[in-house]
């Protein structure tokens, strides 16, 4: 399957949800918003993997430490410890969405704390903002980002094309930067702080996948797509003189310059007719080796070479490991083995059946071996063994016949790389995980390795929507590319995804609110049904009947009791239908495409609503009457839902910054709204269990309240609210779906375009929430925890968390203490800081001051040590003494 990546979310996003000013508060008053706060735990229900991963780069100079980019899902760094990867742009705001998709990273090999990032999720307009370069000194914690003037696409077509991003391995100040669109080439000379092009490079790149496609996502130039430095060229403290750039052109596809870019040349003699995928260099034997296709990738690619040119000569060797004639594939995934040089790795990126293929060559390139052959046709031998027993999903649930095999080697093979301290490691990304073997030189002595996917902490599914039933599995999801999952278990990998029949993505789902054992989803299929049942609450499922017209899933909805079904697809009007959508009726009174939703209360009562109008059926479905409510947005940026236990109680989100926009509430089946004038903006809305003493269900919405643009969640009614997130964790977009658990106060599961299903706990215990007259300043008992979660040499990373253990709330609060070794803050969130010589005070932000009794905050920082790292031991809220836990 081809994972494009590209969701119904960015279309909206691209009208104008994220540009543009604050929309007026409705009539009735710009009321002062007090915004409470509560510190949360956030963590992934685990999938995964679940999309792809076009890039891995690991440092040279310093062991184990690697970094993995994703096309929509931000950055990661390699865990060796645990072996795992932890996210590096959760911080990634609303805003700024589109810093979530990497076309390149770049890790400093002079000074290993130093990694750059360049970020931008598409060159057309679905992305409103520019690309940027992040920069950070403390291996991705915390950056620094410098906007260009041009747009990347971490999500465009050659996304696995590169690395476009590179620092000078001698004079590590100078950076590279190849850029699409016919933007050419840039620099850095200030470790990326600023930027320039380099006007007198001669080719700005002239491939694009489809010249007429009219949207700019398949026609955009591909640009400049790799930069290689030659590290033998310069000396430590001076610029390399031999650097090698790749661009997008079939004819014209590498050049090269030996003056540290002063003059740049066509590389004489090289091959024509394909794209340069890759450009490594084995700088001892004195050998660039390529990677060639006639497409540019990901998912495409018909024909494929090596190449192999010698630095010192110039001459050009064909090293392909197979004939042109019997490549239906591209080469890209193309690493050496920096403890032997000589040994050199390719892969057949776009062999979708029966698999993909790897390729290793002990001797520069002049023959070479396949990680799998035929015996006699269809039977294969495999030089490997697969092991995803952590990821059992990676089957897909399928039973091929020879010579296709489950799982897979993967697909859509773009980077691969060997670890340049260990021969034994290797990790290459597929368009759904991160496979590796440690055991990799088996190969070489005639036995198998090992293959294992290599992919825990990174998240990377596109989320379309979330369900918590009251009982049976806490969380049933709708994603993008592989369909979704049911979760019995948070911090475990669900064994399969949704399958009978398997969606390529999930739309939309629901459940039966009384009897949630019947669940029903709907999304997209190359061929067969569009919509599937279950009645075990999600665990097993059988296809319904599509009606006449139907291309995509649209959204869904079931009755109370589970009786009937309301479907919206894509390609025809809304049906209904009594049972399992065996046979399927038009729905009256209600446009195509409009989506739906069911009440939770009455089972023969559901909702639409297209443009502006929210619609009623009385009648299961069969006819819809328009409602006399107006004042809603008028676009169809919505999302709606009804309010669990209450008839005709709505919630409505949503709309867009040149309109209607924010958060409205009926009580009578939408026949009246009225919008909350203390929301600004709001995109979903989910409930969950109601606070202790409440007698309304928990609230929750991705939305602007207060001027801030974040998670929330009110516990009465909407009057007051609580932002739950903070600036460390924002997951760039939020705004396809929400809900709370019905089962577990304060618990929210967030959706994310990019980095999987994100669930939040409270520390608030109590059960309480919602903001209230502004108490006292802080008086009473405290309590703080220090806690180092990170350390390197002249560095490290701690989290303090101030709890509340008196009787009475804080309207803010200043903590103070005192570095016993000379530690500098260097950058900290989630409060203000000063530091004068040792001493250090934080304050808290316009957010976090409310702290309940029993509650507490947490804010985080990095910071320089020398010599030691002691913990303080001592801290003061304002003049009192807080005890250290």
């Amino acid at each position: 399957m081809r994972r494009t990546r590209i969701l119904t979310a960015v279309l909206a996003l691209a009208a104008g949800l994220l540009v543009g000013t604050p929309p007026a508060l409705a009539a009735g008053g710009a009321a002062r918003t007090t915004l409470a706060a509560d510190t949360y735990t956030w963590k992934n229900a685990r999938i995964d993997g679940g999309g792809f991963v076009p890039g891995i780069v690991f440092n040279r100079a310093e062991k184990n430490l690697a970094y993995a980019r994703t096309d929509i899902g931000g950055a990661y760094r390699w865990q060796e410890s645990t072996k795992t990867w932890t996210p590096l742009l959760d911080s990634v705001g609303w805003a700024d969405w589109g810093n979530t998709g990497v076309v390149s990273l770049a890790s400093d090999s002079v000074d290993p704390t130093k990694v750059y990032a360049a970020v931008g999720t598409y060159t057309n307009s679905w992305d409103p903002t520019n690309g940027a370069v992040l920069r950070s000194a403390d291996r991705g914690a915390s950056w620094q980002k410098t906007d260009l003037p041009f747009k990347l696409g971490g999500n465009m077509p050659g996304r696995g094309m590169g690395e476009r991003l590179a620092v000078d391995p001698n004079k590590d100040s100078v950076l590279y930067l190849g850029a699409p669109s016919g933007k050419g080439l840039w620099r850095s000379t200030d470790s990326g702080v600023t930027w320039s092009q380099v006007t007198n490079f001669p080719n700005v790149g002239n491939y694009v996948q489809d010249p007429t496609d009219t949207s700019g996502y398949a026609s955009d130039n591909q640009g400049i797509v790799w930069v290689t430095f030659d590290e033998s060229s310069g000396t430590s403290g001076s610029a390399t003189k031999t650097i090698y750039v790749g661009v997008a052109d079939k004819d014209n596809a590498v050049y090269r310059s030996t003056d540290a870019g002063a003059t740049w040349t066509r590389l004489a003699g090289q091959p024509t007719g394909y794209l340069a995928h890759k450009g490594v260099l084995d700088a001892e034997n004195g050998y660039l080796y390529l990677a060639y296709s006639d497409k540019g990738g990901p998912y495409d690619g018909g024909k494929g070479r090596l190449w192999r040119y010698a630095t010192a000569t110039g001459t050009w060797t064909n090293i392909s490991p197979v004939a042109e004639a019997d490549t239906y594939y591209g080469f890209s995934g193309l690493t050496v083995d920096r403890q032997h040089p000589g040994t050199v790795m390719a892969t057949a990126y776009s062999s979708w059946w029966p698999d993909t293929q790897l390729f290793r060559s002990t001797d520069s390139g002049g023959t070479w071996t396949k990680a799998w052959d035929y015996t006699s046709y269809p039977n294969r031998s495999n030089r490997y063994t697969i092991d995803v027993s952590s990821s059992p999903w990676l089957t897909f649930g399928a039973n091929p016949s020879p010579p296709e095999q489950t799982p897979k080697l993967g697909w859509m093979t773009e980077s691969l790389e060997i670890d340049p301290f260990n021969s034994d490691r290797m990790m290459y990304g597929t368009g759904a995980t991160l496979y590796g073997t440690e055991d990799l030189t088996k190969w070489d002595s005639g036995g198998q390795f090992t293959v294992k996917p290599m992919v825990q902490g990174l998240e990377e599914t596109a989320v379309n929507d979330l369900a918590s039933p009251p009982s049976g599995a806490p969380l049933l999801s709708a994603l993008g590319d592989i369909g979704g999952f049911r979760h019995t278990d948070l911090a475990k990998v669900p064994s399969m995804m949704f399958t009978s029949p398997t969606f390529t993505t999930t739309t939309s789902l629901d459940f039966a609110e009384t009897n949630p054992d019947t669940v029903v989803r709907v999304g997209n299929l190359d061929s067969g049904p569009h919509i599937a049942f279950s009645t075990d609450n999600g665990a097993n499922w059988f296809a319904g009947t599509d009606p006449s017209g139907v291309s995509g899933g649209g959204t869904v909805a079931a009755a109370s009791d589970g009786s009937r079904f309301v479907w919206s697809p894509a390609g025809a009007g809304v049906q209904y239908a009594t049972g399992f959508g065996s046979s399927w009726s038009a729905s009256s009174g209600v446009p195509s495409g409009a989506i739906v939703e069911s009440d939770r209360v009455d089972p023969k009562t559901f909702y639409g609503f297209k443009s502006g109008k929210f619609y009623v059926s009385s009648d299961g479905g069969a006819t819809f009457t328009a409602s006399a409510a107006s004042g809603l947005p008028s676009g169809d940026s919505v999302r709606f839902k009804a309010l669990p236990g209450a008839k005709g109680d709505v919630w409505l989100a949503g709309g867009a910054t040149d309109g209607a926009y924010g958060l409205w509430h009926s009580t009578d089946s939408g026949a009246t709204f009225t919008k909350l004038s203390n929301v600004e903006q709001a995109d979903t809305i989910g409930f969950g269990k109601a606070a202790t003493g409440a007698s309304y269900q928990t609230l929750y919405t991705s939305a602007k309240i207060g001027g801030v643009r974040g998670i929330f969640r009110s516990t009465d009614k909407g009057a007051t609210w609580t932002r739950i997130n903070d600036d460390v964790h924002q997951w760039g977009w939020t705004g396809a779906a929400i809900t709370g658990d019905p089962r577990v106060y304060g618990r929210v599961y967030v959706s994310t375009n990019g980095r999987g299903v994100i669930y939040g706990d409270t520390s608030d215990t109590s059960g309480g929430g919602g903001g209230t007259d502004p108490p006292p300043t802080p008086t009473g008992a405290c309590t703080v925890t220090y806690k180092i979660t990170s350390q390197w040499s002249g560095g490290f990373q701690a989290d303090v968390q101030l709890s509340n253990t008196g009787s009475t709330a804080w309207t803010g609060w200043s903590l103070g203490w005192t570095f016993a070794d000379g530690q500098k803050i260097t950058q900290l969130w989630n409060a203000d800081f000063t530091q004068s010589g040792t001493a250090v005070t934080a304050k808290n932000v316009s957010w976090n001051g409310n702290v309940a009794p029993g509650s507490s905050v947490t804010f985080g920082f990095t910071g320089s040590w020398s010599g030691a790292n002691t913990k303080p031991t001592a801290f003061k809220l304002t003049d009192q003494t807080c005890t250290t836990a």
